[in-house]
């Protein structure tokens, strides 16, 4: 995305275009992966270094509440961002933390009735588990210990 097209992506969000916070839009829209509010801040102070710790979160507070930036929460970890366009889930890995991007597909909304007097807006799924380079690292680490007579149940 542009310089432009990020510019009209801030304020047709009612957002003012600051430099900082056109900064941190650009670093999310360039990024191809989650990375965190500090991550964020630390590259965005390596191209602006007037831009303060507070001014990056606040630009990110800003930005998720304006739709355009998603917050992912990792439990047990600092949440990571994302300003990926295209609707998608994610899948976060209970051991490294990564969260890695899954295809959209639509999920069903909630009966009528079951949430309640709450106005549904969206459903998004959050896959946890083991990404592929911990699954293969576990399950050779599951042999390892059977050859020594111990089982992943014994530690």
């Amino acid at each position: 995305m542009d310089a432009d097209a990020i510019k009209r992506c801030l304020e047709g969000s009612g957002l003012r275009c600051t430099p900082q916070r056109y900064a941190v839009m650009a670093f999310l829209m360039e990024c191809n992966r989650h990375p965190t509010a500090a991550e964020i801040f630390a590259a965005v102070n390596r191209v602006d270094p007037r831009s303060s710790r507070a001014t990056t979160y606040n630009n990110l507070r800003d930005l998720v509440r304006a739709g355009l930036v998603r917050e992912v929460a990792v439990e047990g970890r600092a949440a990571r961002f994302d300003a990926k366009g295209t609707r998608h889930h994610h899948f976060i890995c209970d051991r490294c933390g990564n969260v890695e991007d899954l295809e959209w597909f639509d999920v069903p909304r909630p009966a009528s009735g079951s949430l309640g007097k709450r106005l549904l807006r969206e459903c998004e799924l959050i896959f946890r588990g083991l990404c592929t380079k911990c699954a293969v690292r576990d399950a050779k680490r599951g042999r390892r210990d059977c050859k020594n007579g111990k089982t992943g149940m014994d530690s």
